[in-house]
């Protein structure tokens, strides 16, 4: 006799009970916003919320303490993870067509006829003979290197800051300007060299998937990575370490010292 596939109802109810369970977790902040913004923007006194936006930063600033004793991790892994993984949409049709144009050259393997004359006859080629889905090829390994490598740099820059200026600004006022300007090109100098001593091996995979000539050709990163691991060891996972590490700590230290400073310009206070 066979056994019945029909659920039990305790089963469904377990089920129902775990779906709940999600929709009030994940509801829960949203209506945290409705309910705050239907309450202080209705009656005559009191703060006035702009937008959902402007509720949401008041309530980091206010009730979630954020760097009020220091970087609060539960607000920088998932802010860093969310933002690199929505930039990544954006980089992947641009890495693209870059690393398509880099290998290119004297020692390239590429055919002549497949070369590209400029970025915008790369990107029409890659359309003409992928699809529009072509210009995202790589893009899972491009998504997986921002969000992991978003949260090293934050979580670096962000802990090598607090402490620098607990080290250097307590107790002094002198030549503030120049203290953080300082401190600007140290933390972020060290994120940059963190993000990509974490995530170059998931840089390396994406420009091996991304210059594939085969469309074919696998685009796990998992399954490339093991590959590479395989023919190269561990030195061929970290291919081109040197001139990204020689690079990575003066592009983010200028990238962060020329944010601080447009935020000081702009009067908002980056505590």
């Amino acid at each position: 006799m066979e056994e019945s596939s029909k659920p039990s109802g305790y089963n469904e109810y377990v089920a129902g009970f775990l779906a709940g369970f999600a929709i009030v977790v994940i509801g829960h902040p949203f209506d945290t916003l409705n309910v705050k913004l239907q309450k202080h923007n209705t009656e005559a006194q009191g703060i006035k919320y702009r937008n959902g936006l402007h509720c949401t930063a008041r309530i980091l600033a206010t009730e979630g303490g954020v760097q009020s004793n220091g970087p609060q991790p539960r607000v920088i892994i998932p802010s860093a993870a969310f933002g690199g993984a929505i930039i990544s949409f954006v980089l992947c049709p641009s890495e693209l067509v870059k690393c398509r144009m880099q290998v290119q050259g004297t020692d390239s393997l590429v055919p002549k006829s497949s070369s590209y004359s400029s970025p915008l006859d790369c990107a029409l080629k890659t359309i003409k003979s992928d699809g529009v889905t072509g210009i995202f090829r790589g893009g899972s390994t491009t998504l997986l290197r921002e969000s992991l490598g978003s949260v090293v740099f934050f979580s670096v820059y962000e802990y090598v800051r607090y402490y620098m200026h607990l080290q250097l600004k307590t107790g002094s006022s002198d030549h503030i300007n120049l203290i953080d300007m300082g401190i600007g090109i140290v933390s972020g100098g060290l994120g940059g060299v963190a993000f990509w001593s974490a995530v170059l091996p998931l840089d390396v995979v994406k420009t091996i998937i991304q210059t594939a000539p085969d469309k074919c050709s696998p685009t796990n990163p998992f399954q490339v990575l093991n590959s590479i691991y395989m023919r190269a060891g561990l030195r061929g996972c970290y291919a081109g370490l040197g001139p990204t590490i020689v690079g990575a700590f003066p592009v983010n230290a200028a990238a962060i010292v020329t944010w601080e400073l447009a935020m000081k310009l702009l009067g908002i206070k980056n505590d």
